[in-house]
């Protein structure tokens, strides 16, 4: 009970860790695009980062949740067969003896346990956000975006766009020629419409 109260307790540091690895992605990602995201996002959107990446992104949720899994298993293992040679050399042949209690091993090697686990999540939204705009930066380049949104806005002017992000202030977008980073206010849009093209057409 302890252990599982202990994983609990450490929840809310999980989630900070989380916030920082979104603005961390977000960052080298818009950086490629000579944006500085931060100057344009709000409390609301960095505290909800994690989310809005994770449902953008499905990909993080299946790899968390896969290495998080191998852990567990690999902790498990770890724990069972103690007084195997190749638990003992990952153990520490000296750091536990055969008849320490199970509990305890669990305890102490928990801190790695968590150690990996952020590791792998700052790999992965690392990965992503030099993969993403890496990408992106090279098809405004190449002129190989796909314009498949208008914007019209509150002036009557509107525009065939590609929307790259929208937060809770801003949206980022590159217009039909032009190969700039356009942020334009919310309050300025007064709807986005969805153009049905011809996936075989070239933009």
């Amino acid at each position: 009970m302890k252990y599982l109260e202990k994983i609990q307790g450490l929840l809310p540091l999980g989630y900070l860790y989380l916030i920082l690895l979104g603005l961390l992605k977000e960052s080298i990602l818009y950086h490629q695009l000579g944006v500085n995201i931060l100057d344009y996002s709000s409390i609301s959107d960095i505290l909800l980062s994690p989310i809005s990446d994770m449902s953008a992104n499905p990909i993080i949720i299946i790899v968390a949740a896969f290495v998080v899994l191998l852990l567990f298993i690999f902790q498990h293992m770890l724990v069972k067969y103690r007084q195997k040679n190749w638990a003992k050399k990952v153990l520490g042949k000296d750091r536990f003896s055969d008849d320490i209690p199970k509990s305890e091993i669990r305890k102490a090697i928990l801190p790695y346990f968590f150690l990996f686990i952020g590791f792998e999540m700052l790999s992965l939204f690392v990965g992503l956000g030099l993969g993403e705009g890496s990408i992106l930066s090279k098809k405004i380049h190449e002129n190989e975006l796909r314009y498949e949104q208008k914007i019209a806005f509150s002036n009557g002017e509107h525009e065939d766009v590609h929307i790259i992000d929208v937060n809770s202030t801003y949206c980022f977008y590159v217009s039909k020629g032009n190969k700039n980073i356009k942020i334009a206010p919310i309050g300025t849009i007064n709807n986005l419409e969805l153009l049905k093209t011809n996936k075989n057409e070239k933009q």
